[in-house]
């Protein structure tokens, strides 16, 4: 008897392999579960991506270069396309990085785009970490995150500065000269540092292809890992919301990953790749063939570091050139107390998240972003720090300001060591006071609503602006965050009558917390009883004026 029964459609070759790889790592069930998750929306969110996307073009083309990149201090004779430089004697490296700009189909567009990733890439970072930092996005529970971010932006800034070095012109000679420089000026150890790295006197000949092994495989790696942990992190905790009405610590509002988020991230990093690819076809950058092969007895003019290494070079260029003699040995400490300053400029944001938490004792966890301006103290540390970035910029780049501004390089050195002390002061006080005005402004739209321009005059003579009142979702905004009480010192005695024991650190806790959060330090928000009170007010003076008029 035939088999009348109806056999299901033969499922397609992908089919079969979802099922394959469903019964081993549950496909299904993992694709259902964060396919669909909800992630909120923000322009300010595609600076991290932006800074995802370089990263990725690094890596790619990364790749690429090593293929005909030879890491090799051993000395050549140049017979090549580019004939200024044929019968010189060089570096089998500088070679190598020649024949790439010349010789290798696409190799110089590769090495540009590849050196304007790096700058994208650390650019994308610091202006992505310094909006995490104004928000507030880094409270708990995105500690972590913070501290991962910030160790892929140092990582990055190391990285680049090897990466650039390894073709051994005469530019990024200079470069590792002051390298080397820096690192002897350690006490007792630096020599010691020195012949590790160099493998003996200063240039040596095992420093490139050690410093490209760390640049091709060891920081890399790390920053593979660290940036693994980083998006693992953003996925499950999500990036921090806006202030908007429906939006609170315990919900999500936005798109969900599949398709919307993903297609616009997908659009976004063909985007990303085009611009930074015209920037590497049009905009030249780092020709080695300028500056020739490097020589310890020669140094390029205008000699200047890629512009995230350069408040290093400001650190250094205007600290006076002090020596003192300790216990026999000399301490260089016009380059050592720059080389203290320059992780100290880097942990201070770092670690802010852990001090702004004991300053406020906040435990909770928090999704909500803040608005600058409603932490003051916050923000203008924020302001003060870049400002000090700047001025350390200016430093590392006053010959080169001199000479284009036909200025005096003693005169701007001074100016920016008397900046290094006063401007982020003056920054912080600017910026702290400029946070309140906006705090007040936001009160009085609160109380008495937006300025409409429409000036009518009453019956008695007066003149009054009209004001309309805001929407709910506006007053929402403008009053949805939440202002901290000082932090107050335990009473002197306990409750048996016993002296408590007051530590020094409680007592600068509670001098900060008063600092943070004291009278004159943040502007009281509109209460709902104020503004009641201000409405009936108005109300009443309105009506007090209509009858005025209809008495005329």
């Amino acid at each position: 008897m035939a088999n009348t029964q109806q056999t299901p459609a033969q499922a397609s070759k992908g089919e079969r392999f979802a099922d394959w790889f469903d019964g081993r790592v549950g496909l299904y069930s993992l694709a259902k579960a964060n396919l669909r998750k909800i992630f909120p929306d923000h322009w300010s969110f595609m600076l991290g991506e932006v800074a995802l996307y370089s990263f990725v073009i690094i890596i790619v083309t990364g790749v690429y270069l090593t293929m005909f990149f030879k890491p090799s201090m051993t000395e050549v004779v140049y017979h090549g396309r580019y004939a200024p430089l044929n019968g010189i004697l060089m570096s089998d490296a500088y070679k190598s990085a020649l024949d790439i700009s010349f010789d290798v189909r696409g190799g110089l567009l590769l090495r540009q785009l590849h050196h304007w990733a790096a700058l994208v890439f650390i650019m994308a970072m610091l202006v992505h970490m310094m909006r995490v930092f104004f928000t507030g996005a880094f409270r708990k529970p995105r500690e972590l995150n913070w501290l991962f971010g910030a160790s892929l932006l140092i990582l990055g800034m190391f990285d680049g500065f090897m990466g650039y070095s390894l073709p051994d012109d005469l530019l990024s000679g200079t470069g590792v000269r002051f390298m080397e420089g820096a690192i002897l000026s350690l006490p007792i150890v630096g020599t010691y540092l020195v012949f590790f790295i160099f493998g003996g006197q200063y240039p040596g000949h095992i420093w490139v292809p050690r410093m490209y092994t760390v640049h091709v495989l060891l920081i890399p790696g790390i920053m593979a890992a660290a940036l693994a942990a980083h998006l693992i992190l953003v996925f499950y905790h999500k990036h921090t919301q806006g202030i908007h009405a429906g939006r609170k610590n315990d919900n999500v509002v936005g798109m969900p990953l599949m398709p919307v988020y993903m297609a616009k991230a997908g659009g976004f990093f063909f985007l990303v790749s085009g611009i930074i690819s015209v920037f590497a076809g049009f905009a030249q950058i780092n020709p080695i063939w300028a500056y020739g092969p490097y020589r310890p007895d020669m140094v390029t003019t205008d000699a200047q570091p890629d512009w995230y290494m350069g408040f290093s070079e400001g650190l250094i260029r205007v600290m006076p050139g002090w020596e003192i003699n300790f216990l026999g040995h000399t301490l260089v400490l016009g380059v050592f107390i720059p080389l203290v300053v320059f992780p100290l400029v880097f942990l201070a944001i770092w670690c802010y998240p852990f001090f702004e938490a004991w300053v406020t004792g906040d435990r909770r966890e928090h999704h909500i972003a803040e608005r600058p301006r409603n932490n003051p103290v916050r923000t203008a540390f924020g302001a003060a720090w870049i400002a000090e970035y700047v001025i350390l910029l200016v430093g590392g780049g006053n010959d080169i300001i001199a000479v284009h501004f036909h200025l005096s390089i003693n005169a701007i050195t001074w100016l920016v060591r008397v900046g290094f002390f006063v401007i982020p002061v003056l920054v912080f006080v600017i910026t702290h006071r400029w946070c309140l005005g906006l705090q007040r402004r936001d009160r009085e739209k609160v109380l008495h609503g937006r300025e409409s321009g429409v000036i009518t005059r009453y019956p008695h003579g007066e003149y009054v602006e009209i004001h309309e009142p805001l929407s709910q979702e506006a007053l929402y905004t403008l009053t949805a965050h939440e202002q901290y009480t000082p932090w107050q010192l335990p009473p002197a005695v306990d409750e048996n009558g016993n002296p408590r024991k007051i530590s020094w650190l409680q007592r600068v806790r509670a001098r900060l917390s008063e600092a943070y959060f004291g009278e004159g330090a943040q502007i009281p928000k509109a209460t709902a009883e104020e503004f009641r009170e201000i409405q009936a007010a108005h109300h009443e003076h309105h009506e007090v004026a209509r009858v005025g008029e209809g008495s005329h």
